[in-house]
Parts: structure tokens; C-alpha cells; sequence
């Protein structure tokens, strides 16, 4: 089932710091699959728990994985352990905040631990657009939006 996405800067349930999940049930992993639904439907690389409304925090990402594959993956209460010294400046923009992008300056790596849908521990290096999109949900389960970040901001035609 596709979700409502919220939108707006000045959106109360995107600039809430978000709860740990505790419990891990069938209404987790439901909610887990519609946000992953509702990801790739909207053609999304990463969707937080908050910008379906519920203010948990969930991430689901779609990973490059070798430059050609994409897998989706669900990360439960991440926590970003490790990141590069060296930063990059790339473009992004968000489901939240449709028609704006803006330049913004992400670690180039990021190693991340969560819990996956079972609650067991796991860990993740990433890279490139992955460390980015994991840098910009964790952002969004602390009520951070990119624009706070951003350079440059323009809206897209």
C-alpha cells in the first residue's frame, strides 16, 4: 500500500526528533513494506518513518549495489558509527520537498549500524550516493531537512 508523504519545511512531524522502535511485530514489518512501496513508487533512493508520519525511528533505502543492481533495505533505529574526513558536495532533493534541490556537502563514507526487521544487529559501509542517502534519512529521524544543510537551494522546473 502506497503512504501519504508529508511535505512542507515548516511541517511539524518532519522537524521531530523521532523515538527508538522497541517492539518488533507484523505492524512493524507492514509498515516496513508500504513505506518500501511507497519509496519506489514515488522513484525515492531513501524514505524515513517521518515523512509517512510516524515519527519512529525507520529508514528504508534502495542500495546501488556494483554500480548496476538495486536492492531496497530496511534499517531500524540506525546510527551512523563512522564517516570519512573527506566530504563531497552533491545534489539532492527529497519527497518531502518536491521541486526544490539543493547543493549539499555529505561525508563520502558512512558506517552505519541498526537493527533489521527481526531486531537483529547488523552493519553497513557505504559509499557514494548510499553514505549520502543514509546521511539524509538519519537527518530526517533527527527533524533534519536538507535545506537546513544546503548551499545552494533552487526550485526545479
Amino acid at each position: 500500500m502506497t503512504l501519504k508523504v508529508e511535505t512542507g519545511e515548516k511541517n511539524p512531524i518532519l522537524r521531530k526528533k523521532s523515538v527508538k522502535v522497541t517492539k518488533f511485530d507484523k505492524k512493524l514489518k507492514k509498515l516496513l513494506k508500504d513505506m518500501m512501496v511507497t519509496m519506489l513508487a514515488k522513484d525515492g533512493v531513501g524514505l524515513a518513518a517521518p515523512q509517512v508520519g510516524i515519527n519512529e525511528r525507520i529508514v528504508v533505502l534502495n542500495l546501488k549495489i556494483d554500480g548496476r543492481k538495486w536492492q531496497t533495505v530496511a534499517l531500524i533505529n540506525p546510527e551512523i558509527l563512522d564517516a570519512s574526513v573527506v566530504t563531497v558536495c552533491g545534489e539532492e532533493g527529497c519527497l518531502s520537498l518536491p521541486g526544490i534541490v539543493g547543493e549539499v556537502e555529505r561525508h563520502e563514507t558512512a558506517t552505519v549500524k541498526f537493527l533489521d526487521e527481526s531486531g537483529k544487529l547488523r552493519l553497513l559501509e557505504l559509499e557514494g550516493l548510499n553514505a549520502r542517502a543514509i546521511q539524509h534519512e538519519v537527518d530526517h529521524l533527527d527533524g533534519i531537512l536538507f535545506t537546513d544543510r544546503a548551499k545552494k537551494i533552487r526550485k526545479e522546473k
